[in-house]
């Protein structure tokens, strides 16, 4: 069932369980203290509601955590995540993942599928003190089941109304006293649900297949080591952007996203006297391509490519003691990680006649003598390849100090990072200037650009809290910084190689290169005040909480104007977000739960001029200003050999309205979509009868530009589906 401000799923899974709020921890490893003792907002959907609502990934909490937007769309890299108006649709996240306490650096490794999850938290606010660069809008930590804990087999098998399936076995197993062991498997077939007019295929169809191998070793009562290896794979064929003037999906180049990622990560830790040392080393390979017909039209403009791979390693040392009122904790983190990628583009025969020619030939001068430019080429290459090395290093430190109902708590980090982008252009090519039918000559295009760009980041980011502890509940006031680092514009190297080749050709340029391929870090100061309140012997539980976010050089996802091919991150002066949260568990008997969670967020820019237009009072666009849901669930047991209950869970899902572009020329309106799921259970076997959006909502869930065309894409429409779950308990 939903930890509602941080409740795991051992408290509640059960209508007969024991509520004991002060075995409840956030995380396992940096914050063990118990929920009424946290000055943060934290939501724990447990493996009970992971099963219910059909979770299969990150992108089932949206909405379930207040004011925690992942939306469906695009490609498996896309991984957009808005906390709080604060967010990122490229290049680096703004939230934190760890899964199984191992964090994932790059965000195109953060959509995927796993089975068998204990439980996913989600921190919102900066985590910056305690985890660092690039969770300045909050974490996300997932959590899967322990070997140790769990011994049998787990099997799922599922279909949906579109003909998709899932499928996943687990084996858990203790091979002694002090090992255990489990291996998983996961498979995903994808049909999709919107068509590509132009091939009849549809779009959005793939399979992924994932393994997951966790050793759990205990040599002693006060050492545990644990290894984690997984391996994932993803072949996505198809997106499904529609045009906004006709509302057709409808292109003709291939379009498809290929992933191979292999993480192995290793925790030791070791309870001595008065402390716990803990060593967390995570390895990760990820490998991908994506490949687009980005003009996302029938006819052949240009097709983008960007194959990447990136090599990280990731080390962080955990050192926490106690000693009376006072506790502490300490830890120095690294990381390593190597990223080369190769992003050609490719105009094709219609890009080059609008694109170019057209450009060109619309010259006045040009027009007066009669003469116009042709292409001597059906398509060329703007060829770019990146290598992109970053290396960072930070030390941090917590101290807590308990003075009966008050705790205090006062946290530090020293955070520093350089990064580096060597990079190497070229295209080749040719055009011949015409006078009416006569060729007056042709000429040559070869532009090579390339060179070094370096940035040092370097960040002290503090964190202070106030908590005033009750029986049941708890009041805190927190300030902490937040922190995202900065990066490189590679996306708009197309673009810069294009504007030279344009300049080549006695066409002005566009582009200041200077002032386009860096942007800065992003930081934020988070002012909140909330409280955790439990209730009639543990019946209502509730959390409520009030932020106020300043944010200094916000990093903003900009189409640049005209029939561009890029897109590039730029810095906005400033931003405020101000909201609150709101979650509320209701369990009147062991047979009903209600559960309510609402966030609010105002995200506006208070300086910000995009070279256009001054943008100050605009909103932040992506960012959704309502999120909603709410869910009832009825149990009833059944005193049958066959079947031990039946439950029903009716869901609501609010969102919106979220704003398209940082004009807030467009946006989507609030929207609704309910759902619902019929349980069956036995003791080793259940069958759960799923639907969502019963009522068929048609809402967006992007919207964006592409050499000057408007293209959207829809929401996933009313949907079913039938999932069976086998348990075979050895213990």
């Amino acid at each position: 069932m939903f930890g509602w401000g941080g409740i795991s799923a051992a408290t509640v899974a059960a209508p007969d369980s024991t509520l004991n709020l002060d075995e409840v921890s956030v995380t396992a490893i940096k914050q063990s203290s118990t929920l009424l003792r946290q000055p943060v907002t934290v939501t724990t959907v447990s493996r009970g509601e992971i099963e219910r609502f059909n979770i299969a990934g990150m992108k089932g909490v949206s909405d379930v955590a207040p004011n925690f937007y992942m939306p469906e769309y695009g490609s498996r890299m896309t991984s957009s995540i808005y906390v709080r108006g604060i967010g990122a649709r490229i290049d680096q996240a703004a939230v934190g993942l760890n899964v199984d306490n191992i964090p994932y650096l790059n965000k195109n490794g953060f959509d995927f599928e796993m089975a068998d999850v204990e439980r996913i938290e989600v921190l919102r606010g900066p985590q910056s003190t305690l985890y660092g660069r690039n969770t300045i809008a909050g974490l996300v930590n997932v959590y899967t089941i322990s070997p140790m804990n769990y011994q049998g087999v787990r099997m799922m098998a599922g279909v949906t109304t579109n003909g998709s399936l899932r499928d996943a076995i687990g084996f858990y197993k203790r091979l002694g006293p002090k090992v255990a062991m489990s291996l998983n498997f996961y498979n995903t077939n994808e049909r999709g649900y919107f068509r590509n007019l132009y091939d009849g295929r549809k779009a959005g169809r793939g399979e992924e297949e994932s393994l997951r191998w966790r050793t759990v070793w205990r040599p002693s009562g006060v050492v545990n080591i644990e290894n984690v290896f997984s391996a994932d794979f993803v072949d996505q064929r198809g997106y499904a952007y529609a045009s906004a003037e006709t509302g057709d999906i409808n292109y003709n180049d291939p379009m498809f996203y290929r992933r191979r990622s292999v993480t192995d990560g290793v925790t030791v830790s070791w309870n001595g006297p008065g402390f716990t040392l803990a060593s967390i080393t995570g390895l990760h390979y990820l490998s991908d391509n994506m490949t687009l017909d980005q003009d996302f039209l029938p006819q052949s403009y240009f097709t983008l490519t960007q194959r990447q791979h990136e090599k990280s390693i990731t080390q962080d040392l955990v050192l926490r003691g106690s000693a009376g009122c006072y506790s502490w904790l300490a830890g120095a983190f690294g990381f390593y990680k190597h990223n080369r990628m190769h992003a050609p583009v490719t105009f094709k025969e219609d890009g080059i006649t609008h694109l170019i020619e057209d450009n060109i030939n619309s010259s006045p001068a040009l027009q007066q003598m009669g003469m116009h430019l042709e292409w001597d080429d059906d398509s060329f290459v703007l060829d770019s390849h990146f290598l992109n090395p970053v290396r960072g290093f930070a030390l941090y430190h917590r101290s807590t100090v308990d003075l009966g109902r008050w705790t205090l708590s006062a946290g530090i980090r020293f955070d520093f990072e350089h990064t580096s982008l060597t990079y190497a252009s070229d295209v080749s090519t040719s055009a011949t200037m015409y006078r009416g039918q006569r060729p007056m000559g042709s000429r040559e295009i070869n532009i090579n650009d390339d060179g070094r760009l370096r940035q040092t980041f370097r960040e002290l980011l503090p964190n202070l809290s106030v908590t005033y502890n009750l029986r049941n509940s708890a009041l805190f006031l927190s300030v902490a910084k937040g922190y995202k680092a900065g990066g490189f514009n590679t996306q708009m190297f197309s673009d810069i190689l294009q504007s030279k080749m344009m300049s080549a050709m006695g066409t002005p340029p566009e582009y200041d290169v200077d002032g386009i391929v860096s942007y800065r870090p992003e930081v934020s100061w988070n002012y909140e005040v909330g409280g955790h309140i439990s209730c009639h012997d543990g019946r209502v539980y509730s959390t409520i909480s009030a932020f106020l976010i300043d944010v200094r050089d916000q990093q903003v996802t900009l189409f640049p104007e005209g029939t561009t091919t890029g897109r590039m991150m730029a810095n906005a002066g400033r931003a405020r977000s101000i909201g609150g949260e709101l979650t509320l568990r209701y369990t009147p008997t062991s047979r009903w739960r209600m559960d309510v969670a609402y966030g609010y967020t105002h995200a506006e820019f208070r300086r910000f001029h995009n070279g256009k237009a001054d943008l100050s009072g605009k909103r932040v666009p992506y960012a959704p200003s309502h999120t909603l849901f709410a869910g009832v669930s009825y149990r009833l047991p059944l005193d049958c050999s066959w079947l031990s209950a039946i439950s029903f869970n009716p869901t609501l899902r609010c969102t919106g309205p979220i704003y398209w572009d940082e004009e807030n020329l467009y946006r989507q309106d609030f929207y609704a979509e309910l759902g619902m799921s019929v349980k069956l259970e036995h003791s080793w076997w259940s069958l759960d009868f799923w639907g969502k959006n019963l009522t068929d909502t048609r809402f967006d869930v992007f919207r964006y530009e592409s050499i000057g065309n408007t293209f959207f894409q829809r929401g996933k429409p009313v949907r079913g589906g039938v999932t069976l779950r086998l348990n075979f308990d050895v213990q």
